[in-house]
């Protein structure tokens, strides 16, 4: 395995935390719209949005594909890809407000299931694992310029 492969692996999560980051800032964004799309002939709260990740090998197979193209010198890197952005299931949160013209007819009015305590919490794991492959980046560049010295 090359170590270009761990800079392949690196920028495939960083491009993956950064989409993430860009959901959650969306979601926090969208925290008090009651009117993002209709279904069923009626207006509905926005929906949270969250990020599924998966590997980028997911079978014996592919790995083992992996392996025997890594002898030939043609290895292509592992890593995370975003698979889908799913919208979160939990019901809309309520509140009575008559006065409100998206209320119901009984005074209710759907608001976003986005919780600001838990897309903090997300924000800052995914600002956290950014700068943890920003800092194995640097690592592999600084290992990649050291071997460069060392052949002068």
């Amino acid at each position: 395995m090359s170590i270009f492969h761990s800079m392949g692996i690196s920028s495939s999560a960083l491009t993956s935390q950064r989409l993430r980051l860009d959901v959650i800032s969306s979601n926090m964004a969208n925290i008090d719209t009651t009117r993002e799309r209709i279904v069923n002939g009626e207006w509905q709260p926005y929906r949270r949005k969250m990020v599924v990740m998966t590997p980028k090998q997911t079978s014996f197979s592919s790995a083992l594909n992996r392996a025997i193209d890594s002898q030939s010198g043609q290895s292509t890197p592992a890593g995370v890809k975003v698979s889908r952005i799913i919208e979160d299931p939990t019901p809309f949160k309520t509140m009575y407000d008559p006065e409100h013209p998206d209320a119901d007819e009984e005074g209710y009015v759907y608001l976003p299931n986005v919780d600001p305590l838990r897309e903090m919490v997300d924000m800052i794991s995914a600002t956290r694992s950014y700068e943890a492959n920003v800092t194995v980046l640097n690592a592999t560049k600084a290992m990649l310029m050291k071997s460069l010295d060392i052949g002068k």
